[in-house]
């Protein structure tokens, strides 16, 4: 049996005994993954020495020889990249499909073939389908089986859930803050903690638990339970993901002991996309490529780490690809609602509003595209109108929280957007984009210390955004600070953090005139004139550039240097054509004192 039969057969268990115990979301993620196999037609299934080197095959190693025929012809780029990135051979491999250190485990029917136990299970499942939790966790009442037991605790844990919710509406509404606490965390704690120290609970117990202490605070016990869960069954992509969401660091991503499995290449993807380490994050997802050519779900996080690392039309030509061939999807969307806003692309964007506003306008990614598309017609309290129906559909959905701030600070609602953008924080503390909103928040309100405190944390967070030194280079800059030094070295990190609108270069040739080094501006002002000239840029900025190097070389006797900026200033029509003309006039009295040096003839 070939590697990629093998991942079929582990998938296709794994998605039934997911739909089995409700874990809907889990189960279409599998379900997903086996469809995205690409069909193995290189070696006739007889072969037995086929299969075996078919089996040697990874995800790891096998995206080298094999291109991405399905993208966009326009991406030729990113395929390039893609090539050069599997040779290199720097992701570790993980052990072959099908011949891991587990196989895919037989659902246990627990008895339930006696007493009609079957039957009950199917009862409470149904009510459990019908969102009538407690009802499905009556059915079950007495059942000791791990797969009885796990539902039911599932059902409380959800019924919990709910009336959590609808007592955090109750008493603060909707988007409010509130202390409630699912009321069942406790007798479940109890009840799961005991099963696993005596060893009668498996993976989807354990997953449950590691929820509960989660819930509870108790990150460091969740882990280790999360972690042992994923080892004993590692298609449950739901506990992967509540992993993820603990791994705040490196280090604690480093030190989990996972055992080897093509699902770990999945999470570590994920968990590097989390934490910012984009280009990690694309070797991998490139690597699994090799086997889940087809897959939507792999695609739209390459496009997601492409836009995260600003390549906006590499990331937007893999979106395009997804939508033609899943006009209905939703998923991920949101996030090229913002690439789109980020390019404006305002008829492309109001295309994708109108869409998945006909697809699925209830959906939280559907809010958050249609109020994209009012920001970008300026139509800001729509916009947080929109946003507002979407964390009313999802409470932690962080980009409609953050993105609702910027709303606010372009309406001048200051205190809005501040209680916005902590709300985003309190979700995630790793969002630097929060972080980058509060800081401007504070700078529009004249709070230059406080705004210091924000942008330091976003750029702690994401060092790489040119855009974040920026800001804190202007807040240095500002009247109340003016720590011109400061803000020399923040201008300097976003020069080298590839400031594609080259402001960085402008200020630090600007700041370091002020402060009288001529030499480092004249530098830095020559190095801003060649990024104008190769992006075939005019402006004022070219015009201030050329009259201080003028200046600059005739101060320095560097007549020659001094005649060619004055004369390319000659082209202006402007007030600096004057300045020019002055220049060159006393060019030519210089060069009484060198009469070795020609001017030359510089016109009326």
């Amino acid at each position: 049996m070939s590697s990629k039969e093998n991942y079929r057969v582990e998938l296709r268990s794994a998605a039934r005994q997911l739909s089995d115990r409700c874990l809907y979301s889990a189960a279409k993620w599998a379900a997903e993954l086996l469809i995205d196999i690409e069909p193995d037609t290189h070696a006739p299934a007889s072969s037995a020495s086929s299969s075996a080197a078919s089996a040697r095959t990874t995800p790891s190693t096998s995206s080298a020889a094999r291109p991405i025929s399905h993208l966009h012809p326009d991406a030729s780029a990113y395929r390039r990249r893609l090539r050069s990135a599997a040779a290199s051979g720097d992701i570790a491999a993980t052990p072959p499909a099908g011949v891991s250190y587990i196989s895919t485990p037989v659902p246990d029917d627990d008895g339930f073939n006696s007493d009609g136990g079957n039957d009950r299970y199917l009862l409470a499942k149904s009510y459990f389908d019908c969102r009538e939790y407690r009802r499905a966790a009556h059915t079950l009442r007495g059942r000791t089986g791990k797969k009885a037991g796990f539902l039911r605790c599932y059902a409380l844990y959800l019924a919990g859930e709910k009336r959590k919710e609808e007592e955090m509406i109750e008493l603060d509404g909707s988007l409010g803050k509130s202390d409630v606490v699912n009321s069942e965390l406790i007798s479940l704690e109890r009840e799961l903690s005991s099963l696993r120290r005596i060893g009668s609970i498996d993976s989807f117990g354990l997953y449950l638990y590691g929820l509960i202490l989660k819930d509870k605070g108790c990150e460091s016990l969740a882990v280790t339970v999360f972690v042992e869960s994923v080892n004993s069954f590692p298609w449950n992509w739901s506990a992967w993901s509540e992993l993820q969401s603990l791994c705040t660091n490196t280090d604690t991503l480093t030190k989990l002991n996972l055992k080897n499995h093509w699902m770990k290449d999945f999470f570590l993807a994920s968990a590097y996309q989390e934490l910012k380490m984009h280009e990690e994050a694309l070797k991998r997802y490139e690597c699994l490529l090799g086997v889940f050519r087809s897959s939507d779900y792999i695609q739209s996080q390459i496009a997601t780490a492409l836009y995260s690392l600003r390549e906006l039309d590499e990331a937007e030509v893999i979106f395009e690809d997804l939508l033609r061939n899943d006009p209905y999807r939703v998923e991920s969307m949101d996030i090229y609602s913002n690439l789109l806003y980020a390019k404006e692309c305002f008829s492309a964007l109001s295309f994708l509003a109108h869409r998945v506003f006909l697809t699925d306008k209830y959906r939280p990614e559907s809010c958050c595209i249609i109020a994209n598309y009012y920001s970008l017609k300026g139509q800001h309290e729509k916009s947080v109108l929109y946003f507002r129906r979407a964390l009313k559909l999802n409470r932690k959905y962080l980009s409609a929280w953050t993105l609702m701030g910027h709303e606010y600070v372009e309406m001048k609602n200051t205190p809005a957007a501040i209680d916005a953008y902590r709300r985003a924080i309190e979700i995630n503390p790793r969002d630097y984009r929060a972080w980058y909103g509060l800081g401007q928040t504070y700078e529009v309100m004249n709070m230059p210390f406080y705004a210091l405190y924000y942008f330091r944390k976003s750029s702690y967070l994401q060092p790489n955004d040119s855009r974040l030194w920026i800001a804190m280079a202007q807040c240095y800059e500002s009247a109340p600070l003016q720590m011109l030094e400061e803000a020399i070295k923040c201008y300097t990190r976003a020069a080298n953090s590839n400031d594609s609108e080259g402001i960085a270069l402008h200020q630090l040739a600007k700041l370091h005139g002020v402060l009288g080094h001529s030499e480092q501006a004249a530098f830095f002002y020559k190095k801003d004139l060649e990024r104008m000239e190769a992006e075939g840029r005019q402006g004022p900025n070219m015009v201030e550039a050329m009259l201080y190097l003028a200046r600059y070389y005739k101060s320095e006797k560097k007549f020659e240097e001094a005649e060619f900026y004055c004369t390319r200033l000659l082209d202006y029509t402007g007030p600096e054509r004057e300045t020019a003309k002055s220049l060159l006039r006393g060019l030519r009295i210089a060069q009484t004192a060198f009469p070795s040096m020609d001017i030359g003839h510089f016109g009326s």
